[in-house]
C-alpha cells in the first residue's frame, strides 16, 4: 500500500472508531488501544533530547514519555519528576566526576542513604582542589555542642555547630564555612561518612594528597575523626593537628 493511501485511510479510521492501528497487514487496532503499532522489523521512536531539552519543557504532563540521549533511557513525568519505565529515579545526564555546581560530583544519593528521595536525584559535591594543606579542628578541651554528627548529610549541621560554638579563627570548618566558590557559599566541611564517600571516589574526583584531612565529626573534648588518604583508615586524633581540608555542598 502506497504510504500516502496508509496515512489516509489510519486518519479516515481514526475519524470513525476513533481508534488508530499503524501496520502492514491492514489489522485493526486492539480494542483496549487508541493507538496500536505493530511491527515485526522496526521500532518506535519517541521525541528524543537531552536531559537539558527535557527540563526546558514547558509545565509537562503527566505520562509524557521522552527518550533522554544523553541519559541513555527511556524516561517519563510522573506529575512531579522524571524517572525510568521502571519507576526508579530518572538518569540526569550526571555521574560522579562531573563538573557541576560550583564543583565536580562527589557522590550520588542511593537507596537507603539518609536523605535519599526516591525520583530525586541529591548528592555531594566536592571542592575541585583542597582548602588548605594544614589546619587545626579547633577547641581543643571544649566540646562542640552538636557537632558529632558522622552520617551522611549531618556534615553540614556540624559546621554550622562549630562555628556558632567554637570563635577561633583559621579552624577547618570556618574555612570552609567563609568559602564562596564558583558562585556558591554554601560549602561546608565533611562529616566522616561523607569524607569517606570522597576517599572511595578519589580517583575520580581528583585532587586529593595520600595524607590525612579533617572531617567535621568530633569526639569529645580533645579529639576528632580525620581519615587518611593514603591508607583508608578513620581515626579519633587531637582537635590541635594540622591536617588538609576539602570543602563539600550539597546537592
Amino acid at each position: 500500500m502506497k504510504p500516502t493511501l496508509l496515512v489516509f485511510l489510519m486518519f479516515f479510521t481514526s475519524g470513525l472508531y476513533a481508534q488508530v492501528a499503524i501496520n502492514t497487514d491492514g489489522s485493526d487496532p486492539d480494542n483496549s488501544a487508541m493507538l496500536d503499532v505493530s511491527s515485526t522489523s522496526r521500532g518506535f521512536l519517541p521525541p528524543r533530547m537531552t536531559h537539558l531539552e527535557r527540563d526546558a519543557i514547558a509545565d509537562p504532563s503527566q505520562g509524557l514519555v521522552i527518550y533522554c540521549t544523553d541519559c541513555g533511557e527511556l524516561q517519563v513525568f510522573s506529575g512531579n519528576v522524571w524517572t525510568n519505565i521502571a519507576g526508579d529515579m530518572a538518569n540526569q545526564g550526571l555521574a560522579i566526576g562531573n563538573n557541576y555546581q560550583g564543583g565536580i560530583i562527589a557522590y550520588i544519593l542511593q537507596p537507603g542513604d539518609p536523605g535519599y528521595i526516591a525520583g530525586e536525584f541529591h548528592g555531594l559535591i566536592a571542592t575541585p582542589g583542597n582548602q588548605t594543606a594544614g589546619s587545626p579542628w579547633g577547641c581543643y578541651g571544649a566540646s562542640v555542642t552538636g557537632a558529632d554528627g558522622t552520617a551522611l548529610g549531618t556534615g553540614i549541621q556540624n559546621t554550622l555547630d562549630i562555628l556558632a560554638g567554637c570563635a577561633e579563627t583559621g579552624i577547618a570548618a570556618r574555612i570552609c564555612g567563609d568559602l564562596v566558590l564558583n558562585g556558591f557559599s554554601d560549602w561546608y566541611l565533611p562529616s566522616i561518612d561523607e569524607l569517606n564517600k570522597l576517599y572511595q571516589n578519589r580517583a575520580v574526583i581528583g585532587g586529593f594528597v595520600n595524607t590525612a584531612y579533617w572531617s567535621s565529626s568530633e569526639t569529645d573534648p580533645n579529639n576528632a575523626w580525620l581519615l587518611n588518604f593514603f591508607t583508608g583508615a578513620q581515626l579519633s586524633i587531637g582537635k590541635f593537628n594540622n591536617n588538609y581540608v576539602r570543602a563539600v555542598r550539597a546537592f
